[in-house]
């Protein structure tokens, strides 16, 4: 039989494993963020990687509402969508800072698809990803009945989110280097991906969250991969301005 003790160590750990689930999605983008203030450069980091999180974590949202899972993880997609405005306000507001010649803006209300995610206003991210967010819930209020639907939500959130380092993945590949990308952020993401899997499973969250978390590791891993793949790229970005 458990001794007080053991249980109150066990409600410490068990607090801290939540706090640590809540902030720890946002805490591997601040290294990015101080990157690009620094810097003043958005170059080394894909925006479409706040689209994927942001589309990830509206539908983990959406999802709670058709089969309930942790509180915490419910707190953490909120906050994940506030930091992913934050970082795409960031990058827009530098990117117009550095424009050299005054372009058209590019706005979500001009429904052309060649400048999908590439707006030149901070206004028109919020815009798509509202009206993403509310045909998502009439969706859900009206088949919130129908296991098959809600399910498939919850599938489609986290394999959206497994694919988070996917964009990050083809911009280095395109670019065949790494520099930009705050490798701190991406060890970061291998380590906090590893924990909420083994959190996942502990705490037999359903079983989309344990499949999806070990698809993540291995983007993570990937994306290290390339930068022992593309080190040598990175020195003659340094040296010379360019990639070869």
């Amino acid at each position: 039989m458990e001794t007080y003790e053991q249980l109150t160590i066990g409600h410490v750990v068990g607090w801290a494993a939540s706090g640590a689930m809540i902030i720890g999605g946002i805490v591997p983008f601040i290294p990015q963020y101080k990157e690009i203030k620094e810097k003043q450069d958005t170059e080394g980091f894909s925006l479409y990687v706040c689209l994927t999180l942001l589309i990830a974590n509206i539908l983990r949202i959406l999802f709670w509402f058709g089969r309930r899972f942790e509180l915490p993880l419910l707190i953490q997609s909120i906050l994940m969508i506030a930091m992913m405005f934050f970082m795409i306000k960031v990058c827009i507001d530098i990117q117009n800072k550095h424009q050299i010649t005054k372009q058209k803006d590019r706005v979500f209300t001009d429904f052309n698809i060649k400048y999908f995610w590439k707006w030149t206003e901070f206004q028109s991210y919020v815009d798509f990803i509202l009206v993403f967010a509310f045909i998502g819930a009439v969706l859900m209020y009206l088949l919130i009945n129908v296991p098959i639907f809600v399910e498939s939500i919850g599938l489609f959130a986290l394999l959206t989110e497994a694919m988070l380092g996917l964009p990050q993945f083809l911009r280095n590949f395109n670019n065949k280097s790494t520099e930009g990308m705050s490798i701190a952020m991406v060890a970061m993401w291998t380590m906090g991906d590893t924990f909420k899997t083994c959190y996942f499973i502990k705490r037999n969250a359903p079983v989309q969250f344990s499949i999806c978390g070990t698809l993540q590791i291995l983007i993570d891993l990937a994306i290290l991969a390339q930068v022992y793949i593309y080190r040598s790229n990175i020195l003659t970005v340094r040296a010379t301005g360019r990639v070869d």
